[in-house]
C-alpha cells in the first residue's frame, strides 16, 4: 500500500505539475520580444522535463522581475542500466536568448552530482562557473482534497511521505549556499 501509493500519488503530482506547464520555445520567443532586465551570472532551474518551462522559472520571473545572463534548463535522466559512460553524461542543446537546455543521464548505480555535470558544460563553452551559479528549485507544498483522484487517506499518506522524502539539493550535491526553492501549493 504505502508504495502504490508512493507511485500513484507522484503520478499524480506530475499530471498536475504537467497541466499548468508552459512550453519552453514560445516563452523564450516572448521574453525576447518583452525585454526582460538581466543579472550577471548563470541560473539553473531544474524540470523532469525539459520541453516545459520549469515552475520554479515562471515564479522567479513573477517575482524578481528578472533573469540571469545565462539561463541553463537542467532535466535528469536515470536509465535502467548500472552505469552511464562519462563521456555520454551530459547532452546541451543551445537555445535562443542566452537559454540552453542540459539534460544530465546517470545509470541506477551512478551517484548525481549536479555541479560535476556542470563543469562537462564547463569545458564544453557554458558559462557555468561554480560561484556565478545559483540553482533555482521547485519546492511544493500538498494539499489533500476529499473527491480527489485519490482516496483521502491515500493522499494523506503521500503528502506526510513527500513531506518526508530527501531534499534535491542533498540528493544532486548541489550546494546548499547556491540554492533558492520557490514554493507553489498543488491540490491533490
Amino acid at each position: 500500500t504505502v508504495l502504490t501509493t508512493w507511485k500513484r500519488g507522484r503520478e499524480l503530482l506530475g499530471e498536475r505539475l504537467a497541466a499548468d506547464a508552459m512550453q519552453l520555445q514560445p516563452f523564450i520567443a516572448s521574453l525576447e520580444a518583452g525585454g526582460v532586465e538581466r543579472v550577471p551570472g548563470t541560473a539553473v532551474f531544474m524540470t523532469p522535463d525539459p520541453a516545459a518551462v520549469p515552475h520554479a522559472l515562471l515564479h522567479s520571473l513573477k517575482h524578481y522581475k528578472v533573469l540571469h545572463d545565462y539561463v541553463v534548463i537542467l532535466s535528469v535522466k536515470v536509465f535502467d542500466v548500472p552505469y552511464v559512460p562519462d563521456i555520454d553524461r551530459v547532452e546541451i542543446q543551445r537555445l535562443p536568448g542566452n537559454f540552453a537546455q542540459v539534460t544530465v543521464q546517470y545509470g541506477f548505480k551512478d551517484e548525481p552530482d549536479i555541479p560535476a555535470a556542470l563543469e562537462r558544460c564547463a569545458a564544453a563553452g557554458l558559462p557555468v562557473a561554480a560561484m556565478e551559479t545559483s540553482y533555482f528549485l521547485g519546492r511544493e507544498t500538498l494539499i489533500p482534497k476529499l473527491g480527489s483522484r485519490m482516496a483521502y487517506w491515500r493522499a494523506l499518506l503521500f503528502v506526510t511521505m513527500f513531506r518526508n522524502a530527501g531534499s534535491a539539493t542533498a540528493y544532486f550535491r548541489i550546494p546548499s549556499n547556491r540554492v533558492v526553492e520557490l514554493g507553489s501549493q498543488v491540490i491533490l
